[in-house]
């Protein structure tokens, strides 16, 4: 009976640190888009059901996805800023 309630709770805690640990882990963007602007600041805006953040080098925990994203280019070769990949996640609200 003690091996069996030992059992049932070791199992109840690896599951529980395995939710936490999930739980811990960034979300992956629901989508990318990539931006092609003129050289200068550059905004792009999530009118609704979403939030934007900056993923072209990977995501950063310490960012926090918003709906208005502004980003500047400058001294681009050909005038234009290219390559700008933006990561977005669906919201509920």
């Amino acid at each position: 009976m003690i091996r069996t309630s030992f059992s049932i709770g070791i199992a109840g805690a690896l599951v529980g640190l395995g939710w936490t640990v999930a739980k811990a882990q960034s979300s992956q963007p629901n989508f990318e888009i990539v931006i092609n602007a003129p050289e200068g600041e550059t905004t792009v805006q999530c009118v609704r059901g979403c939030n934007l953040a900056f993923v072209e080098r990977g995501l950063n925990s310490n960012q926090t996805p918003t709906p208005t994203f502004t980003f500047n280019c400058r001294n681009a070769p050909d005038k234009r800023c290219s390559s700008m990949k933006v990561g977005g996640w669906i919201t509920s609200k």
